[in-house]
């Protein structure tokens, strides 16, 4: 018996650390998008001073002087867009580190955007991973959000992990190291974001609201914020090219959709793991937002 329990305890514990990850979607959509160089696809936007980049990786963070930003050379109608990130430990209530899709430049006021944001974090609490869609909508007070909330099945500061979006005509899926956590499908010209798109990724002080409803600010004696970049993923039909092309699937169906098994893993995240839905807030106007 004495040989027996420390056998039995190992057992139990590789049994926990499974349980704690989703079942296998059974398809990678990110090993069938190659791997593209930050320098071919992505510019500075903002903040060059509070960015550096070098062995692939792209380092950018915050700090009381500024934050910091980069843009896709080329504007997308669909696609798949991937990168893997790296979040700052402890303190980061306030601080946004984000990766989206948006054509707020071209439509000021009257946008369209496709958001994986992380929302800063008290030191007891998990980091929140936000997803949104936002369809002609603007930073005026009539936008209309359409976010789902999850924390994460892993600490996203000990290493690297994938976060990635998939726009097609039909469907939105959000993915988290292949898994899918979200997919929005286009259920009316009125509630999908149709406009081409530019990819972008930034760090910036969101105190408005980012951490508990603004309820806790970004604190200086923390800086610098980091939001760490690397294996960046782009394969998209780009805007006004004369050129017939077909987004990636995410998905083993050529036609798009999820298949049984990303449906199972899907639903292994939401039951555990999601802790906002949008249409399931009693103090939503929902009449704004039909596809509910």
């Amino acid at each position: 018996m004495a040989l027996l329990l420390p056998i039995l305890l190992f057992m139990f514990t590789i049994s926990t650390k499974a349980q704690d990850n989703p079942p296998s979607p059974g398809y990678n959509p990110s090993s069938r998008v190659d791997t593209v160089a930050y320098d071919q696809a992505y510019r500075t936007l903002w903040g060059p001073q509070n960015q550096r980049f070098d062995q692939s990786s792209l380092t950018i963070w915050l700090d009381q002087s500024s934050g910091s930003g980069f843009k896709s050379i080329k504007s997308y109608n669909s696609g798949y867009f991937g990168t893997a990130v790296k979040l700052h430990p402890g303190y980061t209530a306030g601080v946004i580190t984000s990766f989206y899709l948006s054509n707020c430049e071209d439509y000021p006021g009257h946008h369209d955007e496709i958001d994986i944001e992380f929302l800063g974090t008290t030191l007891d609490k998990p980091y929140t991973l936000q997803t949104n869609v936002y369809i002609r909508g603007s930073g005026d007070g009539n936008i209309i959000g359409r976010e789902h909330r999850f924390h994460l099945w892993f600490d996203p500061t000990e290493d690297f992990h994938d976060y990635a979006i998939l726009w097609t005509p039909n469907e939105i899926i959000f993915f988290v190291d292949d898994v899918p956590i979200r997919r929005y499908p286009r259920k009316s010209d009125e509630t999908f974001p149709l406009r081409p798109m530019y990819v972008y990724g930034s760090i910036w002080d969101a105190s408005s609201w980012a951490t508990e409803n603004g309820r806790y600010k970004a604190n200086y004696g923390y800086q610098p914020f980091v939001g760490k970049y690397r294996n960046f993923k782009l394969k998209g039909c780009e805007a006004y090219s004369q050129q017939s092309c077909s987004p990636p699937s995410g998905s083993p169906a050529a036609n798009g959709g999820l298949s049984r098994q990303q449906m199972v893993a899907m639903q292994w995240v939401q039951r555990r793991y999601k802790v906002y839905d949008y249409c399931l807030d009693p103090e939503r106007d929902h009449t704004k937002t039909p596809e509910c």
